[in-house]
């Protein structure tokens, strides 16, 4: 363990003891991260989280008993709620939009590379979203074919109405998948004025998180002429 005041706390979640096991040992080689516990279901999740202090948790979505999607909507209801990154072997749109929907902070597949698995704990634990690219385009291309067709007169009031001009710049970044630092340099701000303008976004639309923002954009129409995006 690396454990000590400053670490980022870290549960892993899956039925499978040597898949653990690997998480457990990549991420014990990390600097400032500590595993604190282990689950291997839902509800030893649910538990896990009601009694240890976690920071992010690692939560499959396959599980016997009590799957993945719905601990996670169980594990963000606990008083003091890890963030939590959705890890599958399966690369299917409908967990994708299941664990975002349910509260999950990032989505990332399991053969994910150990350096973006810790780049992706600590993103979350910061506050930022963690997608797997590939789960990003596919949002943009399933929700640009899923959004309702404009009716003739007036448009219903949008919630996005409230944001500025660069507000609704930056949420469209924001749903490309770009992090604080990324979007600072897209429109020449500090990090600092990045996080001002991120923090006016989540209160204007009264989202729990930056991934509900990614959410709020594609339902909304932002990303219906979705840019080609490449993140890896």
């Amino acid at each position: 363990m690396n454990g000590d005041a400053s670490s980022i706390r870290v549960a892993i979640v899956d039925d499978q003891e040597l898949v653990r096991a690997g998480f457990h040992m990549v991420l014990d080689a990390e600097p400032g991260i500590e595993v604190v516990g282990e689950a291997g279901d839902g509800r030893e999740a649910i538990r896990l989280a009601s009694e240890t202090s976690v920071d992010v948790m690692l939560m499959d979505v396959r599980m016997p008993g009590m799957d993945g999607i719905a601990a996670t909507g169980e594990v963000i209801a606990t008083r003091s709620a890890p963030k939590v990154i959705v890890l599958t072997t399966f690369d299917l749109d409908e967990y994708a939009f299941a664990a975002i929907r349910a509260g999950a902070s990032g989505f990332l597949l399991k053969d994910v590379r150990p350096q973006e698995l810790a780049a992706a704990i600590r993103a979350v634990h910061e506050g930022d979203a963690a997608l797997s690219p590939r789960v990003t385009r596919r949002m943009i291309e399933l929700f640009s074919q899923e959004l309702p067709a404009h009716h003739d007169g007036p448009a219903a009031p949008s919630p996005l109405d409230a944001l500025t001009p660069r507000e609704r710049e930056i949420l469209v970044a924001i749903a490309e998948g770009l992090t604080n630092g990324e979007l600072a340099g897209r429109f020449f701000l500090s990090e600092s004025t990045v996080k001002t303008h991120v923090g006016h976004i989540l209160t204007k639309l009264q989202a729990r998180d930056r991934v509900h923002l990614v959410i709020l954009a594609y339902e909304h129409g932002l990303m219906s002429q979705g840019p080609a995006i490449d993140r890896r």
